[in-house]
């Protein structure tokens, strides 16, 4: 055996097929996410047949798992700080089973919105504790690619379970496909307990009796050698303080203000895309299964969009990358705008949307685990995750508001298709910062 920091080594060697074992759960479990956040969605044409609630009603139940996500992004995200990545992604899975069994039990409105806010908690938590995962299970070399993939996992979600709603739909009424969301949930327990250990970065920070034994242990998993002995802990300036504290010390204060206002304003035209494609396309005059399928193609793009940019991250610096992604989103959601007569062109209008603002959104994800220590990097998530979707629950109500007022589809799209313009220049106030060491 032998004494030295176990993270160099993670840092320096080539990636094992465990660590990208770990990528992978991540990215299932990112998928779920994608799949419950946007379950909603594709139930919503039934929801408002069925209850007979206008497009105002129904804005308001498509942004309530946006407040449960920013409730869980908050808390969730410094609980994973203090217990472990891997103990709080458990209990938002535990979280989003229960979240949507009730809502497949929901009787009115009131009840669903309860469910659909008990479920985003647990998506919100989950979504700052798996960035965090990936980035301290991936190598120096391969970082920022294991983070957009974990973050590609979304779109991902939305295209299996989208074809999957799309099934359902056909056969059964909209709670299908809650029941099928609570299936999947529950599914992923097993799963994290055998492929997703806790990360040796996190097990160096918060130095527990049994850290020495849980990091050798992960280490011959990923095909290291056993340490001796851990290095002395680093100084602890920042980690010291409160963890929401310390993402507004000098060091970090900057890219805080910095990504947490380019999320908000981006995640706004992001949600008003994937959640208003079902109805508007239903409102068209199509069937609610091929409503699903348009979403699906939006997803579709919104997938191809986080690989392109994940394969160009080795080439363009990822701040440039995710600056272009904004642009083309706020330029492609406001062509969404000119309504398409047929499936074709609105199926294709909404990959080429759905290309960008997904772009954009794993560009963030993995520009936040590159600009933020261990210490407060699932704090971080889950704060900029928390304050940016807490603000974007705004965006189906204002669109739905927008509707109900009589404003047409053109004009609503202009008007949310900003959002991805101000977190361009947000992004802006980045530029001539270093990003830290992100292992540790």
């Amino acid at each position: 055996m032998v004494s030295h920091d176990p993270r160099i080594a993670i840092d320096q060697a080539p990636m094992s097929r465990f660590q990208w074992g770990i990528v992978a759960t991540m990215v299932g479990l990112n998928a779920l996410d994608g799949f419950d956040v946007l379950s909603i969605s594709f139930a919503s044409p039934g929801i408002a047949a069925d209850w007979g609630i206008d497009r105002a009603a129904l804005g308001i139940v498509l942004s309530m798992e946006l407040v449960g996500m920013a409730i869980g992004s908050l808390f969730l995200g410094g609980v994973a700080d203090r217990l472990g990545r891997r103990t709080t992604i458990l209990g938002c899975l535990g979280m989003m089973t229960i979240g949507m069994l009730g809502a497949a039990s929901a009787g009115g409105i009131v009840a669903l919105s309860v469910w659909r806010v008990a479920t985003g908690v647990g998506i919100g938590g989950m979504l700052a504790s798996t960035n965090a995962a990936v980035a301290e299970a991936a190598n120096t070399k391969h970082r920022a690619l294991a983070v957009v993939l974990m973050a590609a996992g979304y779109p991902i979600g939305t295209i299996v379970g989208g074809s999957v709603s799309a099934v359902l739909l056909a056969h059964y009424d909209w709670r299908a496909v809650f029941v099928f969301g609570a299936a999947c949930s529950a599914l992923f327990v097993p799963l994290v307990l055998w492929r997703a250990p806790e990360s040796v970065a996190f097990l160096m920070h918060r130095r527990s009796p049994d850290a020495l034994a849980r990091i050798n242990a992960t280490l011959r998993r990923m095909g290291h050698g056993a340490v001796d002995a851990l290095p002395d802990p680093e100084p602890k300036a920042v980690a010291a303080k409160a963890p929401v504290v310390a993402l507004f010390s000098p060091a970090l204060l900057r890219t805080t203000l910095a990504l947490t206002l380019a999320y908000l304003a981006h995640i706004m035209t992001f949600y008003f895309i994937l959640k208003w494609i079902p109805k508007i396309v239903v409102d068209m005059d199509f069937p609610a299964p091929q409503a699903a399928g348009v979403l699906v193609w939006a997803s579709i793009g919104g997938a191809t969009g986080s690989l392109i940019l994940g394969l160009l991250t080795g080439k363009v610096r990822l701040l440039a990358l995710t600056i272009g992604a904004m642009l083309l989103s706020t330029a492609l959601v406001i062509v969404f705008g000119r309504a398409q007569s047929d499936l074709a062109g609105l199926s294709i209008v909404a990959a080429a949307a759905g290309f960008a603002t997904n772009a954009g959104v794993v560009g963030l994800y993995a520009l936040v685990a590159e600009r933020f220590p261990t210490s407060a990097r699932a704090t971080a998530t889950g704060f900029v995750i928390g304050v940016g979707r807490g603000g974007s629950a705004l965006a189906p109500m204002v669109a739905g508001f927008l509707f109900a007022a009589g404003y047409g589809l053109q004009t609503v799209a202009v008007l949310m298709g900003v959002g991805s313009l101000v977190a361009a220049v947000a992004l802006l106030l980045l530029r001539g910062r270093a990003a830290v060491a992100v292992a540790r």
